[in-house]
């Protein structure tokens, strides 16, 4: 089984989108999890939302602190925000480790339909880069 670890700063909306994505896309090979540098102790309500407008339910998800996996193994850690990278440029026991750079959806200006606009904006960059980590590691499985 493959570990992996999604931070962003308040585990409230981009990690856990990309841990929804995982979950979703990678199926039973892949153990994940996410965590915040600073965790808002919410989802928020429009990731909800927005994720559920696909097929994906990530209402059951909890914001979590990064310190619930101090000294725990993974195979892939990922930040999604730059403010998390700064914070942990690097995670002991990670083999690997990959900084995607994604605006906050939470902080989009405007009406409801054009903040749940950007909700899809950055879901749909979250799935592509999911998606070919995927299948980036499944590759580096079967060429093993």
């Amino acid at each position: 089984m493959i570990r992996v670890l999604i931070l962003c700063t308040g585990n409230s909306t981009r990690s856990q989108i990309a841990e929804g994505l995982f979950r979703n896309l990678g199926g039973d090979e892949f153990d994940v999890h996410s965590a915040g540098t600073h965790p808002a102790g919410l989802v928020h309500p429009l990731a909800i939302e927005t994720r559920r407008e696909r097929g994906i339910d990530i209402s059951n998800q909890t914001s979590k602190s990064l310190s619930s996996y101090d000294e725990q193994p993974f195979d892939y850690v990922v930040t999604v925000c730059d403010e998390a990278y700064q914070e942990c440029p690097i995670f002991p026991g990670a083999k690997n480790q990959i900084h995607w750079s994604t605006p906050d959806p939470s902080f989009a200006p405007g009406d409801e339909d054009e903040r749940k606009e950007a909700f899809r904006h950055t879901i749909a960059s979250l799935e592509r880069r999911v998606m070919s980590l995927i299948a980036e590691i499944r590759n580096t499985k079967a060429a093993s």
